[in-house]
């Protein structure tokens, strides 16, 4: 019998819905369920806050439009406590919304209306996405100029102080510094990081780009690191920090 390659295999994780519409949410909930998923349901942003905060989860995700607490101020607050995978679901679907999703913390986002298939599929890309992030390599120390990563112990260190990164900004800025020279284009780094292919993806990875640049340039409108490489794309530079 032929054996499944790892982007087959089906995972299955403990998630947290958060939605207000009762029929939808049942909807998903059965989805879910049938895909082997646990699912645990709220109606409200403050509900689904404090279910996060005392029942250990894998994966929430959340609608935008919610009562007493909004999506975004959600996924806000869940990325002050951890760095748990999450997916807004909801019917603002503008570049604007989806950018600031993921400014927020968001792992992805999905629009309205939608397919049950798309959902599990998009859930499937971000567990794998985890899963790499959580396998444990070889050690190995890549040091290029002021920034250090360490993908045994999922560490990056600038001048030797610690930055926090949530995980799809971890697995983009490992992408570009074990490719160090090499230009990717937008297209190719959503893929190879996000997971999956959609209109609109590559937004998301200028978004993951300056939102890296933030984090370990000294001056991120002029960076020495991560550089935009004309009608390629984007590299990580090879090049010291000048003195």
């Amino acid at each position: 019998m032929a054996t499944k390659a790892a982007s087959d295999i089906v995972r299955h994780c403990r998630i947290l819905l958060a939605e207000d519409e009762a029929p939808l949410r049942n909807l998903i909930r059965l989805s879910l369920e049938a895909h082997g998923h646990t699912v645990f349901t709220a109606a409200d942003g403050v509900d689904a806050l404090q279910i996060f905060e005392r029942t250990p989860v894998d994966m929430v995700i959340l609608d935008v439009m919610m009562p007493r607490m909004d999506g975004f101020r959600m996924c806000e607050e869940i990325r002050k406590r951890s760095d748990t995978p999450i997916i807004i679901l909801t019917a603002l679907g503008s570049v604007d919304d989806i950018v600031h999703g993921f400014e927020l913390g968001a792992d992805d986002y999905i629009t309205k209306p939608f397919a049950f298939k798309e959902v599990d599929a998009r859930i499937q890309a971000v567990l794998r996405r985890v899963e790499w992030t959580e396998q444990t390599p070889p050690t190995q120390i890549v040091q290029i100029g002021r920034v250090t990563l360490d993908t045994r112990l999922r560490q990056v260190t600038v001048e030797d102080e610690a930055v926090h990164l949530t995980p799809i900004e971890y697995q983009l800025l490992a992408y570009l510094m074990t490719r160090a020279g090499r230009p990717t284009s937008k297209e190719q780094l959503f893929r190879d990081v996000w997971g999956y292919d959609v209109v609109g993806g590559t937004n998301l990875v200028e978004v993951g780009i300056r939102r890296l640049r933030e984090k370990i340039e000294k001056n991120p409108s002029k960076p020495n690191h991560i550089l935009t490489v004309r009608g390629a794309g984007y590299k990580f530079s090879e090049q010291i920090d000048p003195a």
